[in-house]
C-alpha cells in the first residue's frame, strides 16, 4: 500500500513540475506587433503596469528554471528506480535543460532593464509613461528571445510527461476495512 501510495505521489509531483514548466515556455511579448501601428501605442498607465507585472512575472519564472530541473530529475530518477521506463521523458527533460542553457544568457542581459525598470517606481506604478512603453517594449522583445531560445522544449517535455503518465497510470485505491 505504501508503495502504491509512493508512485501515487511521485506522478503527482512530476505532473506538477510538467505544469509549472508551461508558464517559462509560453512566455510571450507583450502588445501586438502589427506593422500599421506603433507599437505600444495608446497604452494608459494602468495597463503599461499589467504588461510590465506580467513580463516580470514570467522573468523571475524561467529564473527558477534550474531549481525546477533539478526536482523533475530527482522524481525521475526516483521512477526508475522503482522500474518504470522513464527513457522519454528523459530525454524530454535533458532538452528542455540545454534549451535552459542556450537561453540563460538572454535572460541575464534582461536583468538591466528589470534593475533599472525605467518609467516604473519600485512599485511598478509608471512614473514616465514614454520611458515605461520603451521598457515594456524591450522586455518584451527579451522575452521572446527566450521563448525562441527555449524552442519548444517546455512542450515536448509536458507531452512526454502526459504519455508517461498514460503508459503508468495511477492505481486505484483500495478501500480500507
Amino acid at each position: 500500500m505504501i508503495k502504491i501510495f509512493k508512485k501515487t505521489i511521485l506522478l503527482g509531483l512530476v505532473t506538477a513540475l510538467a505544469m509549472a514548466s508551461l508558464s517559462i515556455v509560453r512566455v510571450s511579448a507583450a502588445g501586438s506587433h502589427d506593422p500599421d501601428k506603433p507599437p505600444m501605442g495608446g497604452l494608459t498607465n494602468d495597463r503599461l503596469e499589467k504588461i510590465w507585472a506580467r513580463q516580470l512575472r514570467a522573468y523571475e519564472k524561467f529564473g527558477k528554471a534550474e531549481d525546477f530541473v533539478q526536482k523533475a530529475q530527482g522524481l525521475i530518477d526516483r521512477a526508475s528506480a522503482s522500474g518504470r521506463d522513464v527513457s522519454a521523458v528523459q530525454a524530454a527533460l535533458d532538452a528542455f535543460e540545454g534549451a535552459i542553457k542556450n537561453a540563460t544568457p538572454i535572460h541575464a542581459s534582461a536583468n538591466g532593464i528589470v534593475n533599472s525598470h525605467q518609467g516604473f517606481d519600485s512599485s511598478g506604478k509608471v512614473t514616465d509613461p514614454e520611458k515605461a512603453k520603451e521598457t515594456v517594449r524591450q522586455m518584451g522583445i527579451k522575452l521572446k528571445e527566450i521563448r525562441e531560445a527555449m524552442g519548444g522544449t517546455g512542450k515536448a517535455l509536458r507531452e512526454a510527461i502526459q504519455a508517461f503518465r498514460e503508459a503508468n497510470p495511477r492505481p486505484e485505491k483500495t478501500p480500507t476495512p
